[in-house]
């Protein structure tokens, strides 16, 4: 008795290539400007991008597809923002010297730390609801410290924007955090 042979799925036909590569790939550069301004914190577009487009085609293999422009950005919206709370469910930011690193005093209290984690718990509520590239811009300059000419040369933008945006990102964040705590 002679082995099967393994089977092999049959090549999609040419016009799904054509059909690829006029209504999804055509919107490649727009696609890509779309998701640095709506998610500036990614830092691998590309790879939304590609996972986006395997989407869409596995999508277009079991069904005709309508409008491929809106099923593709909404696709890779969906890509961006499972990305986006992957990273905030577990954050590993590098660090380049361990003495920044803020470490919990020992010598505090049980309701001390409490009190403390909650205060951290209200200051990072503050910084997550700024407006997206003013959050970028500010935990790059507050939390991980680098130089506002750093953070311009790293973003593409003038020394000034920058400063704008990190003093918008204190006063919105004081308020925040003033508010929470009066509510208390």
């Amino acid at each position: 008795m002679s082995p099967t042979p393994p089977t092999r799925e049959p090549a999609p036909p040419a016009e799904h290539f054509e059909w690829f590569s006029h209504e999804v790939h055509a919107h490649d550069s727009t696609l890509k400007a779309y998701l640095r301004g709506a998610f500036p914190s990614i830092d691998d577009i590309e790879d939304v991008v590609q996972e986006s487009y395997i989407r869409v085609w596995k999508i277009r293999a079991l069904a005709p597809i309508r409008s491929a422009k809106a099923l593709l950005f909404t696709v890779a919206r969906h890509v961006a923002l499972d990305l986006v709370r992957r990273h905030r469910c577990s954050p590993i930011v590098p660090v380049k010297d361990v003495n920044q690193l803020f470490v919990y005093d020992d010598a505090l209290g049980p309701f001390d730390r409490v009190a403390l984690d909650h205060e951290i718990g209200i200051l990072v509520e503050a910084i997550d609801s700024l407006p997206a590239r003013c959050r970028e811009i500010f935990i790059l300059c507050q939390v991980q410290g680098l130089a506002q000419k750093e953070v311009a040369a790293r973003l593409g933008l003038s020394k000034n924007t920058v400063a704008v945006q990190v003093a918008r990102g204190l006063q919105r964040c004081e308020r925040h955090v003033r508010r929470q705590l009066a509510c208390q």
